[in-house]
């Protein structure tokens, strides 16, 4: 049955991959103030997008391989996928709340939960594949659980990884080489 090992699952995530913030990184999370952590990971996402355009555009122009430059722009509709959410979501949407199974609503009568660039990432597939527990006889681990692909993430997120995984599997002589 496809429940068993695939699901959506609607989560808010407000940071980077895995739910990690910037204010909870080692070394540079405590330098940074908790409140301005959101807008700077989004101008450091709009910094990115500004150098994967150049970049595109550079590879357009030396006429690199289309598969390269269709990988870039997977990691680049990706990022901007991830930009939009952040910037917008909080502002025209209400909080959801899980617990009480509260879903979000589309413009609400009070505006949005959060401002511009405080918005947080919606994420939706889920994919459980192996979900099990280790065998009592095995050191460390025995009898505890485990799961086999926990992330939660969006088509964006999907767009990233397949981007890079193109790019390290068919075009990482491009970027040994230089």
């Amino acid at each position: 049955m496809v429940d068993d090992w695939a699901r959506l699952h609607f989560l808010e995530n407000e940071g980077m991959a895995f739910g990690a913030k910037l204010d909870d990184l080692p070394l540079v999370g405590q330098f940074i103030n908790p409140e301005w952590a959101k807008p700077m990971l989004t101008g450091f996402r709009i910094v990115a997008v500004i150098l994967i355009i150049v970049f595109i555009k550079k590879l357009v122009v030396r006429k690199e391989k289309n598969g390269l430059i269709m990988s870039m722009a997977l990691i680049l509709a990706g990022a901007v996928g991830n930009i939009i959410d952040s910037i917008f979501y909080g502002k025209i949407f209400s909080e959801s709340d899980p617990f009480v199974r509260n879903v979000a609503e589309f413009m609400p009568e009070g505006g949005g939960y959060a401002g511009l660039f405080y918005g947080k990432v919606v994420d939706m597939f889920y994919f459980p594949m192996i979900d099990t527990i280790w065998p009592s006889w095995l050191p460390l681990i025995g009898g505890k659980s485990f799961q086999f692909f926990q992330p939660v993430f969006n088509v964006a997120d999907s767009a990233i990884s397949v981007g890079i995984f193109l790019i390290l599997v068919f075009h990482r002589g491009y970027f040994l080489k230089k």
